[in-house]
């Protein structure tokens, strides 16, 4: 199968008037049509533009290589794991925004994806008025989730701050612990974490089923907002891959990928795995 972008719009910014450039869009998505109904819809703007498209997931990744991109408009089936998928492309080089766009509406999925650090969430079925509204506010640095996906992410953080919040003392962490713990909010799995502190991913887990114990939180994205909250793990530095990992590994995109600075309190430092995984 081809890995090339299936359509693209080169004149990137032509008769721009210099008072600011175009927002330029990638359409990853597996329907020929839905594409083009966002081309002509984008046409219609005079701040957006369509400079690439794909129907798979490797012709998505060939577009944001070869094309200057603002925003990735994302279909979660276009991979069998979109998740990981966002975790993946996030990890690119440029400042590249993800708005996943999702079949319906689905809590799990939307908070997953949130956490990832995905700027946007939109239904299948919205309204072409409210995805211009949604990449205009993404590209501004905004994010964007419909009523019911705010709801959701309102709830998480409530219940996580109703577990925390006032039953329990402060409680201390061990170094180790509190190593761990950095990590995890950094975005890092249990394999990466491991090889990062020089033990094993069985270790790592029974760290985090102690520190979930100590804090009162239930999952890893419970974990970030209380550490965020509470300034558990400020200034914590975290140990570099040992020299023979990370050579030539993908442990080292994941390394790269991991050491930016946090921008939202919210969707930047949620880490990838499953909140209800702890592997």
């Amino acid at each position: 199968m081809a890995t090339n972008p299936v359509g693209v719009d080169e004149n990137l910014g032509a008769g721009d008037d210099g008072k600011g450039q175009f927002v330029r869009v990638i359409v990853a998505d597996t329907q020929a049509i839905f594409r083009a109904g966002l081309r002509k819809i984008f046409a219609l703007e005079d701040d957006i533009r369509v400079v690439g498209q794909a129907e798979t997931l490797a012709q998505t990744q060939s577009a944001i290589a070869k094309f200057s991109t603002d925003i990735l408009i994302f279909e979660a089936a276009l991979t069998p794991n979109p998740v990981e998928a966002v975790v993946e492309l996030l990890r690119q080089p440029s400042k590249l925004k993800i708005v996943v766009v999702t079949p319906g509406a689905d809590e799990e999925l939307t908070l997953d994806l949130f956490r990832r650090g995905v700027h946007g969430i939109v239904s299948r079925e919205v309204e072409p008025e409210l995805l211009v509204d949604c990449i205009r506010k993404v590209a501004a640095g905004e994010n964007w989730l419909d009523p019911q996906g705010i709801r959701w992410v309102l709830d998480a953080y409530r219940n996580q701050h109703n577990r925390t919040g006032g039953a329990r003392p402060k409680v201390q962490l061990t170094p180790k612990e509190t190593l761990i713990v950095s990590c995890v909010t950094q975005g890092m799995k249990n394999k990466e974490i491991a090889l990062r502190v020089g033990t094993t991913e069985q270790v790592v887990k029974n760290y985090l089923r102690k520190v979930y114990d100590k804090l009162g939180v239930a999952d890893r994205l419970e974990l970030a907002l209380y550490c965020l909250n509470h300034h558990v793990v400020d200034n914590t530095k975290v140990p570099p891959l040992p020299a023979n990992v990370a050579s030539g590994t993908a442990a080292n995109a994941a390394a790269a990928g991991s050491s930016g600075s946090t921008t939202s309190v919210v969707s930047a430092a949620m880490p990838p795995d499953s909140p209800d995984k702890l592997s």
